[in-house]
């Protein structure tokens, strides 16, 4: 926020818990001063928006940590009060006559009016879900609060304080959560509304002429995730917050580098700056557009329409074949009855599948080959290899919710990047703070919704309770959560037990979700179990689990669907979001290899199809289901699992400098230690120190042609 004479410019310090005052010199931002709210991170507070009455020589700043508004005195850098919100605040905005101080309230889904002479909130204004930025027209009679769960902007009547009318930001009406709209700006004139639209890439455009009576005028192209948007004359500025697409990491992270730290719920913040760790690949831009005309506006829309894979068809009616046990409609029937989703830990297909012939692979990134994971291998080759499947998340702070809820929202993508990056703030994921969760929830409250039964194993319930209510009473108690000191052979043990006490009451639910994280790995720790020990008793866990289901009296009616929650801890020629997955049931094609690319959304498409499940939001409605690796006829044959050829009780016993900085690392949680140093450390733990640690890669891979193909 610049100061009245524009002479200064204060920025939030986030988790520093400072606010930075910078002078523009010479067009130039020269840091001069700044004011402390409290000490740095861990204190939580964590500055958001910030507010200036000049006159009055006053700032007020909302914060997302303490959920607080601090009135500041600019003069004595003083904090002079602090009011409690209801909830993690996002921005703020004074009213014209100073009077009133407008608060988004990011978690509790309100605009807070704030008096300043009683220094007391007056009111509170119900609007959308997650709100977040706002903007007040000139004669301060209108103020607009985008809402990004909602797809939305509310439009509130200042003087009566009330929501006269929503604005659906979406490019179809009554569309789910998706669109993720967190940015407003009118145009110089004032009569025309711009919405950033982060997750479709797009600025939704409204005439708003007459408050109360806007209209839609359509959408415009930006960059990847656009996290603000701003007007001044006849241009118009966004801010992409993941700039242009994804890659390829080719010298991506590597956990058996002696160099590299694995950390649960962070990233490597000591990295080497060769190395494409995805936490740090994506570097934001910014797009600078003329105002458009009718016509340009016109053709502007048609390409976002055609660059959107989501459509209100698309979630009515899914890609398909008749016959197929993936039905095209929800609620059309399927021969598969029971649905099993084994969730792992990091992998990218090349790190571990990049040695069959049979697919897309690069052998030079191998690093958990055939002989370490033989029973990942016998799945690809015995059932289907899937070589162009991605996650959809980045890390398990928005993978897991990602992975069971095919979405992020903007609090979780907005935050988890500071944590990683060791720059502090908590881990969002997982069901662990109720603003990050998505507004419908996951997929087990879909099941709940929709009749179906469920039960978790290890997935969203944490020591012996659930993360959230829709979990309570349906997660097995005793089944060991994340932590690398239980192996996955327990715990597949535990499920086990569990599964035989229902299957013998006739009790098996329809959807079931396993985590299988050992994969993980906890790097060169010294006294800890190898990354190679780590990942052959993941092998060994899943290929048991699959041989157990396969022998029991409801295999022909079962299919078992893995996944990592991201792919963050490795290297990919293709993409560094590539990763691993499987399949298997009765009516999964045999000795299949399946080229079409497949996301994480893909696979939450398939099992809700099965299940009878409406999609949960934009990303699984247009996902391409797998029905390509079904066969309307059913092959039982049982999986034989596969004897380790590593030992898996192994211990890391060299002790060097990358040893020794294991010995730091937080294994009690997935992520929390730095992801990039984890893997330089695997990789030269396993490759050794004369073979060059591999980066991550981004690829624009959406293959145009293919798409024509399948919809003709």
């Amino acid at each position: 926020k610049f100061s009245g004479d524009e002479k200064f410019l204060y920025a939030s310090a986030g988790n520093d818990n400072q606010i930075l005052k910078y002078a523009v010199t010479n067009g130039k931002l020269i840091l001069r001063d700044s004011i402390v709210l409290g000490a740095k991170w861990p204190n939580k507070i964590s500055p958001a928006g910030l507010e200036i009455d000049d006159a009055a020589k006053l700032m007020y700043v909302v914060t997302k940590e303490d959920s607080s508004l601090y009135i500041l005195d600019l003069g004595s850098k003083k904090v002079l009060s602090k009011t409690m919100l209801h909830g993690e605040a996002y921005s703020c905005m004074l009213s014209n006559d100073k009077q009133q101080l407008f608060i988004s309230c990011w978690g509790c889904d309100k605009l807070i009016v704030f008096d300043t002479k009683k220094r007391s909130v007056v009111n509170e204004v119900q609007v959308g879900d997650n709100p977040n930025d706002i903007c007040l027209s000139k004669n301060g009679k209108f103020l607009f609060v985008a809402n990004a769960n909602d797809n939305s902007v509310s439009v509130i009547d200042i003087r009566k304080q009330e929501v006269i009318e929503t604005l659906n930001a979406a490019l179809y009406p009554n569309s789910p959560s998706g669109s993720t709209s967190n940015g407003v700006a009118l145009s110089t004139d004032e009569k025309t509304l711009y919405i950033a639209n982060a997750d479709n890439n797009c600025l939704a455009v409204f005439d708003v002429t007459k408050p109360g009576f806007s209209r839609s005028k359509g959408f415009i192209p930006v960059g990847w995730y656009p996290t603000n948007v701003k007007v001044m004359g006849n241009k118009i500025f966004v801010a992409n917050g993941k700039g242009f697409s994804s890659k390829a990491n080719p010298y991506g992270p590597n956990p058996l580098n002696p160099k590299q730290a694995v950390i649960s719920h962070a990233g490597d913040t000591a990295r080497p700056a060769e190395v494409q760790y995805i936490g740090g690949l994506f570097k934001g831009t910014m797009s600078i557009i003329d105002v458009p005309s009718a016509g340009q506006l016109a053709m502007y829309s048609q390409m976002v329409y055609q660059n959107t894979p989501y459509s209100k068809n698309k979630e009515l009616i899914a890609k398909g074949e008749p016959g197929n046990p993936i039905p095209m409609k929800v609620g059309d029937p399927s021969p598969i009855k029971y649905v099993f989703y084994v969730i792992k830990e990091n992998r990218t297909y090349d790190q571990v599948l990049g040695d069959m012939k049979e697919g897309n692979g690069d052998t030079s990134l191998v690093l958990f080959g055939e002989k370490i994971t033989p029973n990942q291998h016998a799945l690809a080759r015995q059932f289907v290899l899937l070589d162009n499947l991605y996650a959809d998340g980045e890390v398990s702070a928005d993978g897991h919710n990602w992975t069971m809820g095919a979405y992020a929202t903007d609090y979780v993508e907005k935050n988890w990047v500071t944590s990683y990056g060791g720059r502090g703030g908590t881990y969002p994921g997982e069901g662990k703070r109720t603003i990050g969760n998505n507004k419908g929830g996951f997929i087990w409250d879909h099941c709940k919704r929709a009749g179906v039964t469920y039960r978790s194993y290890g997935e969203f319930a944490d020591d012996g309770k659930a993360n959230i209510s829709s979990l309570e009473g349906h997660f097995c108690p005793y089944f060991e959560s994340f932590g690398m000191d239980v192996k996955d052979t327990t715990r597949f043990a535990q499920w086990k037990r569990d599964f035989d006490s229902l299957l013998s009451i006739g009790k098996v639910p329809q959807f079931n979700s396993i985590r299988l994280g050992n994969d993980h790995t906890e790097g060169l720790r010294k006294g800890k179990l190898t990354p190679t020990a780590h990942v052959a008793d993941n092998d060994l866990a899943l290929g048991m689990l699959i041989e157990y289901l396969s022998k029991s009296p409801i295999w022909k009616q079962t299919a078992v669907f893995v996944i990592e929650d991201d792919a963050q801890n490795g290297a990919d020629h293709i993409d560094a979001h590539r990763t691993t997955g499987y399949l298997a049931g009765g009516f999964v094609k045999r000795n299949f290899v399946d080229h079409t690319m497949y996301s994480t959304a893909s696979m939450l498409r398939t099992m809700e199809l099965i299940l009878g499940i409406p999609p949960m939001t934009q990303y699984d409605a247009a996902a391409t289901p797998m029905w390509r690796s079904f066969s309307n006829t059913a092959d039982t044959a049982p999986f034989v699992a596969r004897p380790v050829n590593v030992n898996m009780n192994d211990k890391n016993t060299v002790s060097n400098q990358w040893q020794q900085r294991s010995e730091n690392f937080n294994m009690a949680k997935e992520d929390a230690v730095p992801d990039l140093e984890f893997n330089l450390v695997l990789w030269h733990a396993i490759k050794g120190d004369h073979i060059p640690f591999p980066g991550p890669k981004r690829a624009a891979f959406v293959n145009l042609k293919e798409e024509e193909k399948d919809e003709d």
